[in-house]
């Protein structure tokens, strides 16, 4: 696969997933953790982060900030991601849901591999 098909198939996924922020902004307020506050905006704020980050990394200018501010992002919803689980623990969910939970968590720090990865990538 080449480097600048991985780049923008990345690019395109943060994209999305941002997009889907504004389209469905209770879906990511229900996976706050409840000591943050202001859930509406700040899954706002993620989503746009995500779209400006994932256009950043189609250009060669703006591709090694949004790396980093990419990373940053993963950084800061891995709460979201923690208490995810720890609600769906508490709901009784199937031991195969938790697995998959568990599994994202290492999954994030992939996903940054990946964006520095592509973002570090000239052509």
């Amino acid at each position: 696969m080449s480097s600048s098909f991985s780049r923008t198939v990345t690019g395109l996924v943060f994209v999305t997933a941002g997009v889907l922020h504004f389209v469905a902004p209770g879906t990511y307020e229900r996976i706050m953790p409840p000591y943050l506050p202001l859930h509406r905006e700040l899954v706002y704020l993620s989503g746009a982060l995500e779209v400006l980050g994932g256009l950043g990394l189609l250009t060669e200018r703006t591709r090694a900030a949004a790396g980093v501010g990419l990373i940053l992002l993963l950084v800061a919803v891995l709460p979201a991601n923690v208490q995810m689980l720890l609600d769906a623990r508490a709901a009784g969910k199937p031991s195969w849901w938790l697995v998959l939970l568990w599994l994202r968590l290492p999954l994030q720090g992939v996903l940054a591999a990946w964006i520095w990865r592509v973002s570090r990538i000239v052509r």
